[in-house]
């Protein structure tokens, strides 16, 4: 085994290493896109009943916003699919791969805010109460800690100083 496999714990080229980030990768952006999609087709549909024209002007701006929010995060995550496709072949897989991460982690941050953003209509909508922002900012601390603080306390915690990200 060469001394970059140990170090990665892996004898694999930078191009295998690739097409295993790769497909790791698709499998998580599967699993977002899933939700995101299921969210923003129920979202745009809200607009076309009747009850959407008696939502307080308040309420209707935070539909407006979750729908961009929702149209941002979808462009987000369906973003590696199209870079794929469009390097395909061109031996570039490695840089792909890091700018489809990236990307994919900006679909994360706006999947968040989306789901913030739907979570705080609904539940003014249903609720009508003074302590519903209190509530949403619990849910979006949840999500900060399972989807960023979680991982990022794991990847601090068992990753040894010759580990790459």
């Amino acid at each position: 085994m060469t001394e970059d496999g140990r170090r990665r714990g892996r004898n694999e080229t930078e191009e295998e290493r690739a097409d295993r980030m790769w497909g790791e990768l698709i499998q998580e952006v599967r699993v977002a896109q899933t939700g995101v999609q299921i969210l923003f087709g129920f979202l745009l549909t809200v607009v076309f009943y009747p009850k959407y024209t008696r939502l307080p002007v308040d309420d209707q701006r935070i539909y407006i916003i979750t729908v961009i929010l929702g149209a941002c995060t979808t462009g987000a995550l369906i973003g590696p699919v199209s870079l794929h496709r469009l390097v395909s072949g061109r031996r570039v897989k490695p840089r792909a791969v890091r700018l489809a991460a990236r990307l994919t982690f900006v679909g994360l941050v706006l999947l968040l805010a989306t789901m913030a953003s739907a979570l705080l209509l609904i539940l003014r909508v249903a609720m009508h109460d003074g302590y519903v922002p209190w509530l949403v900012t619990g849910v979006v601390v949840w999500y900060l800690v399972c989807w960023f603080g979680l991982p990022l306390w794991a990847r601090r915690r068992h990753t040894t100083p010759t580990d790459e990200t």
